[in-house]
């Protein structure tokens, strides 16, 4: 089937209307009607070219609501009218040690993105910057319904991003974590980390924030500009989510890490960052990355946001202000995260 959809021509050029071909459902596809799909800072880097080449055109869109129109025969776990979402995987292998265990993101023999990735049938992938899409019903997870749709989108990429870690390094009762960044990743980091137990920080570049920072959840704040920060905070925290993605001082962030603590990046700039085996050797500390969570842990990050209330700070375009929302989002001017609403795709 044909599908209304907007598209990167090439790199760096403006996003445009166009049509695309979505596959016939297979009997272990579904269906889905395409409510909302949040933009990421992803997107951006992808259809840029921050990334390397890209398979052009690309319609990005990794944090998709919508409802199931049609399931194949196969398919148990969806129903048709049921809200579902779809998030920054499409495929894995499904065989070896890492999908077995869950953690497709990891898969050795290479994960297939929603967007912008070649898919098993050799077909390149499109996310949901369009009307419809089909999904295999393995990577298709149930939108809670207490959960706004739309704010709820992105939680597919922002929401596991943070959950993810936050979930592997044990945040909890008793844990001090601090956010580096209060943006589209970090504003979820700090709600998710607060809802976990943890006491939070936010280490901003200013205090601008810092009102909202409170409000989200954050025990303190502080201004990362201002060198007092690092003394004061030194050998504080057991966990660091650094969510920003452009490159920082490393060093001056793990000075702030305790014995044992973990710097973990979710945010991925695209210059390398240099790192003193010093500031890791004297206290023990570790610093390490993570991607998004797999399907099972992204259910439970879902129902997780829908016991406690959490969702998404957002402001919803249409998608003829895709273009003008980029430019904002480069300019740290939204808060917290873009969705696009599909029905103006229509």
């Amino acid at each position: 089937m044909r599908v209304n959809a907007y598209a990167a021509p090439a790199a760096g050029e403006p996003l445009a209307p166009t049509t695309i071909e979505r596959r016939a459902v297979g009997p272990n596809d579904v269906l889905i009607k395409i409510q909302y799909a949040g933009i990421c800072h992803s997107d951006i880097h992808t259809v840029r070219g921050d990334w390397g080449a890209q398979p052009f055109p690309v319609v990005p869109g990794h944090e998709i609501v919508g409802t199931v129109l049609e399931v194949g025969d196969q398919v148990t776990k969806h129903q048709v009218g049921t809200r579902v979402g779809v998030g920054c995987l499409v495929n894995s292998c499904g065989k070896c040690s890492s999908c077995v265990r869950g953690d497709e993101q990891y898969c050795l023999d290479g994960a297939v993105g929603t967007y912008a990735a070649e898919d098993r049938d050799g077909t390149f992938t499109h996310g949901g910057y369009s009307t419809h899409v089909v999904v295999d019903a393995d990577f298709v997870v149930t939108v809670p319904d207490g959960l706004d749709p739309a704010a709820a989108a992105p939680l597919l990429c922002a929401g596991i991003t943070t959950y993810s870690p936050l979930r592997h390094w044990d945040a909890g009762p008793g844990t001090k974590v601090a956010v580096v960044g209060l943006g589209g990743l970090g504003h979820m980091a700090v709600k998710l980390a607060h809802a976990l137990g943890a006491e939070v920080t936010v280490l901003s570049q200013s205090l601008k924030k810092q009102e909202d920072g409170l409000k989200l959840g954050a025990d303190h704040y502080f201004a990362t500009s201002d060198p007092a920060t690092f003394t004061e905070l030194a050998s504080s925290f057991d966990l660091i989510i650094n969510t920003v993605s452009a490159s920082v001082d490393v060093n001056a962030y793990l000075g702030l890490l305790a014995l044992d603590g973990t710097l973990v990046n979710v945010g991925a700039p695209p210059k390398p960052m240099r790192v003193n085996a010093m500031s890791l050797i004297g206290a023990r500390r570790s610093f390490a990355g993570s991607m998004i969570g797999g399907i099972a842990q992204t259910q439970e990050m879902l129902d997780f946001c829908a016991e406690h209330g959490i969702v998404s700070e957002i402001e919803v375009i249409a998608a003829d202000q895709i273009n003008e929302a980029y430019e904002r989002v480069l300019a740290s001017d939204v808060r917290y995260r873009f969705v696009i609403d599909v029905s103006t795709l229509d």
